[in-house]
């Protein structure tokens, strides 16, 4: 049993997290620090900096993803691991995903510094693109991990620029070469900010994860034809954009129908020739459909893809819809954990679910896992005003730092 008076040094986490959004940092005070580029290596030459300081060796696996070890006692048990990612958006903030990796290395540096030994190692983990903004999918580095994506075929992944994954994770120095999903881990923990608005309204400082949300992921392509914008009467248009809004304002009122869990989103978008006077012949975009709910997803679905199959014959263009990503929802069987260190250290707290992907959403395929979320303000994450207080990042790291010294066996 640990002492329910240790904390960590909470003004060092903060100075840590505000040092680490130097890297890539936007006028608006965000971040901007894509996968596998300089920026990246920075963040990355940084937490490999301040985990061997306090002892840790650090491993990079084939695919980037990034291991700080500290031994236990017995090393040869299952390692308590925590961790999340350093990348970003390219309008990102400051706290998302970095809060989890930067709580971990608090959590190393508080260990250190009272002489703690666990029995079972202690590890942090940094998941490569986590994101999917440069590259896609998201989650990759742990979906890779946990075998949900095939390590060649996401290594030879293009961003917009044709640049290859796998060489410019070997560019920057971080193609590792240590086994992927080779660990010997038991246990694994993520702190993040909720990147919703419940914690807040509810004027709670720490929510139990205990469901992850599911995701499904398209990209569209409409085909019409380009002609002039002014002599082509309505009735023998082929616009490929008009089309493309009545596909966004159908899964705007889809998720509205399948509430309270379902959201629907398009956040990217090429028009071809995008031309002032010329009628769009080629529109391709994003769709993404979450819902806590399988069946409910499921529904949407079918729903999107029977409504683009049906509007591809009214318009007499053709609709391609690639269906390349589904996350299905997650339970977090490690939860009660958290929940009991919250309670030990009297924070107030609630259950909650996930609404957004997680590198431990994929980790719970193989090990007990468990999320610990702390507010944000007003809810608002993937931009560059994303806020949280020290305070509610105290509470977070403090509860993972009890709940990982539980499952560690303190001695």
């Amino acid at each position: 049993m640990t002492d329910r008076n240790l904390r960590i040094d909470g003004q060092r986490l903060w100075e840590s997290l505000m040092e680490m959004a130097k890297i890539g940092a936007t006028e608006k005070g965000g971040c901007n620090r894509l996968a596998a580029t300089d920026l990246d290596r920075q963040g990355r030459d940084l937490f490999t900096r301040w985990c061997e300081e306090v002892g840790c060796t650090v491993t990079v696996d084939g695919f980037g993803n990034m291991f700080a070890r500290r031994p236990g006692l017995d090393d040869s048990l299952p390692a308590i691991c925590t961790g999340s990612h350093l990348d970003t958006q390219p309008t990102g903030g400051k706290f998302d995903g970095v809060f989890g990796v930067l709580s971990g290395v608090e959590v190393l540096r508080t260990l250190h510094e009272h002489n703690i030994k666990t029995q079972a190692p202690i590890e942090v983990s940094v998941w490569t693109n986590e994101e999917g903004s440069r590259f896609q999918p998201a989650m990759q580095g742990s979906g890779v991990y946990v075998g949900r994506f095939d390590l060649e075929e996401e290594l030879d992944k293009r961003d917009v620029d044709g640049k290859r994954l796998g060489d410019e994770l070997e560019k920057i120095g971080y193609l590792g070469d240590a086994e992927v999903g080779g660990r010997n881990i038991g246990k694994f923990y993520e702190t993040h900010i909720e990147q919703g608005p419940i914690l807040e309204d509810e004027d709670k400082l720490i929510g139990v994860v205990r469901l992850g949300q599911g995701i499904r992921w398209y990209d569209v392509e409409i085909t019409g034809k380009e002609s002039h914008a002014g002599s082509t009467p309505m009735r023998l248009r082929a616009d490929a954009l008009a089309a493309a809004a009545n596909i966004i304002c159908e899964i705007e009122a889809m998720a509205l129908r399948n509430q309270p869990g379902a959201v629907a989103t398009s956040g990217f978008m090429q028009v071809y020739p995008n031309s002032r006077n010329t009628i769009p012949g080629t529109v391709k975009f994003s769709v993404d459909l979450r819902n806590p709910d399988p069946d409910l997803l499921a529904s949407m679905d079918e729903e999107f893809q029977s409504y683009c199959s049906k509007l591809a014959i009214d318009r007499a263009l053709t609709i391609d819809v690639d269906h390349f990503w589904y996350f299905a929802p997650v339970k977090f069987d490690n939860s009660d954990a958290v929940e009991a260190a919250a309670k030990k250290l009297g924070y107030s707290h609630m259950d909650i679910y996930a609404g957004a992907g997680h590198d431990a959403c994929y980790m719970a395929d193989l090990v007990p896992t468990a999320m610990i979320f702390t507010p944000c303000k007003d809810g608002i994450s993937h931009n560059e005003i994303e806020s949280t207080t020290q305070e509610q990042c105290d509470a977070g790291c403090n509860v993972l730092l009890h709940a990982m010294l539980g499952d560690a066996i303190v001695s």
